[in-house]
This record gives structure tokens, sequence and C-alpha cells, in this order.
């Protein structure tokens, strides 16, 4: 299956849907159970008492860490977007709140929450050392973060025939790094505690201040 592309007025992707959570493809199922294994320690770890999830997309995450922390205050922001929305209606709890935001200039205090997400969405935005600088501003304790570890990404879908054209970069992809440069991303804004390389992504546990 492709994924489900929508672009807002401005020209910027609002959705790149694939349903990689009930994939019956049982490569993709593996992979993808990597990923969420690696996400569940690290966010074990971080053990937040109030948490932001920036670009939460379809609040599969948000939703399930609502739940896990229970009166804990958890706000997910993302773009407009109707299929979004339609996916925030039924993802709710009573400590979880939405916010139609962009990352670049979130309007929350200083160190508002104790942890900020982001969970394959710094490729997206047009300017993910702000967006970073955003986060860490906004968060007290920990950032948790992860993107697509490439080159190794983009030669995946051209080995599968996706996006030939575009040298196998998905839509809405705006930035490419390694892990090592990722790394080197994150460590301006505190101390990487843990980098995990679930294939073929890069996630981070960063620890603030």
């Amino acid at each position: 299956m492709s994924p489900t592309v929508t672009v807002d007025a401005e020209g910027t992707v609002t959705g790149n849907t694939y349903d990689k959570y009930n994939t019956t493809n049982p490569v993709a199922k593996r992979l993808q159970a990597g990923f969420e294994s690696a996400l569940e320690d690290l966010f074990a770890k971080a053990a937040p008492q109030s948490l932001l999830d920036v670009g939460c997309g379809e609040a599969h995450h948000t939703h399930q860490w609502a739940q896990q922390l229970g009166d804990k205050r958890v706000v997910g922001i993302d773009l407009d977007d109707p299929t979004l929305k339609s996916f925030w209606e039924e993802r709710t709890a009573p400590n979880l709140e939405y916010k139609i935001l962009k990352a670049e200039n979130m309007p929350f205090e200083d160190n508002e929450f104790d942890v900020a997400t982001a969970i394959e969405v710094l490729e997206h935005v047009p300017d993910p050392e702000h967006t970073v600088a955003e986060m860490a501003r906004v968060a007290s304790g920990y950032l948790l973060v992860s993107v697509p570890r490439e080159p190794m990404w983009r030669m995946l879908n051209m080995a599968r025939g996706a996006y030939w054209k575009d040298l196998g970069n998905t839509p809405g992809h705006l930035n490419h790094w390694s892990k090592r440069s990722f790394i080197e991303l994150l460590s301006r804004h505190g101390e990487v505690v843990e980098a995990r390389s679930p294939f073929p992504w890069t996630m981070l546990l960063v620890r603030l201040g």
C-alpha cells in the first residue's frame, strides 16, 4: 500500500498516512515491532510527569501515552488536517488535549512540560534546529525524538520501487540525517543519554538542562 499524501494551501505536507500499525506485511510488522519496543523503553526511562507530543499525527502514541500517564497532562499538536482531526475525535482521554499549531512557534511557557516528543516529525519541518530549540525551551526534563536513518531509508524505498524520481525520498521529507548527524543536532540542546537504532530509524533520549 502506498501512503496517502495530503497538502495544505501553503504547500505543506499535512498528512503522509500509511497504516503501519495494522499492516499485514510480515517484514513491515517486524520492523514496526522493533520501533515500538525501542520507543516504549525510552518513554519509560523518561517517565514523564507531563508531556507535549509535537507532530502527534493520528495520535496513535499520544493516546496510548495519555492512558499510561493517568491524570498527568498530555498535549498533542499538529497541523490543520481533517483526517488527523477525525482520529483525534476517536482517541480521547480526560488528561489529553489536542491543539492545531505549527511546531516552529509554540505558545507555551518555558519548562511548561516535563517531556517533549517528536516521533517521525523532524524530517518534515522547514527549520528543524528551531523546532528542536522550541521543544527544549518548553520542556524541562527530556526530549524523545526519532527520524528515518539516512541514507538507508531512501535506499530501502528505492529497493521496493518507491519514489524513484525523487531518489527514494518520501514525500514531505525535507531533512535527512545519519545517526551521527542527528546526535550532533540534538547534542546542542542537551545530553544524549541513549541512542537506539531500530532499523531503519534513529531514536534518541536527550536529557535537558
